[in-house]
């Protein structure tokens, strides 16, 4: 090649566009990996674990006593548990004296209520200036579209027949409000 002639290169291959499924993936896996991380350190220098910590803040959400089969539905559900692995981790609670159970009932113990504080405290001491910075609107929609993502894919997962979205269903499609 001389000096006048200019070197002419093919142009590379664009770029397929991200399919939503990637963009939504990748946000998400990040997001969960990063929040996660701070989970699991907080409850590690607090001296417990993720799911004990995520079983207290559940028996919080119903009121902090309810009927013990309740509760272990309630893990199954929530932390996608199978139901021994949910009934052990309620016992495992109440023999760590952060719950206590009656016959047919379990109720946050005191030293469960102030681990479940202390470890909540500590994370909000990072998380929430940023979800403060969130407009209202965004939270919806993030909130509305992951339940509706969870719910499809566990009942996709399950084999179980998915028809469309029912507006009155809380996990209907992010765009799909009545």
């Amino acid at each position: 090649m001389t000096e006048n002639q200019t070197e002419t290169r093919p142009a590379a291959p664009a770029k397929p566009a991200m399919s939503a499924g990637q963009a939504i993936g990748g946000a998400l896996g990040q997001a969960q990996s990063v929040l996660a991380g701070l989970l699991v350190d907080k409850v590690a220098q607090a001296g417990t674990d993720r799911e004990s910590y995520l079983a207290l803040q559940r028996l919080g959400v119903l009121g902090d006593a309810t009927a013990k089969d309740g509760y272990v539905s309630d893990l199954v559900d929530w932390l996608d548990l199978d139901p021994r692995a949910a009934a052990e981790l309620a016992d495992g609670l109440v023999a760590a004296g952060l719950v206590t159970a009656g016959q047919q009932t379990v109720r946050i113990a005191d030293d469960g209520a102030r681990l479940r504080e202390k470890i909540a405290d500590s994370i909000s001491a990072v998380t929430a200036p940023i979800y403060e910075s969130l407009s209202s609107s965004d939270v919806e929609t993030t909130v509305r579209t992951l339940r509706y993502l969870t719910t499809r894919v566990r009942a996709m997962n399950l084999a179980a027949p998915v028809g469309p979205a029912d507006p009155a269903d809380p996990a209907e499609g992010p765009g799909e409000r009545s």
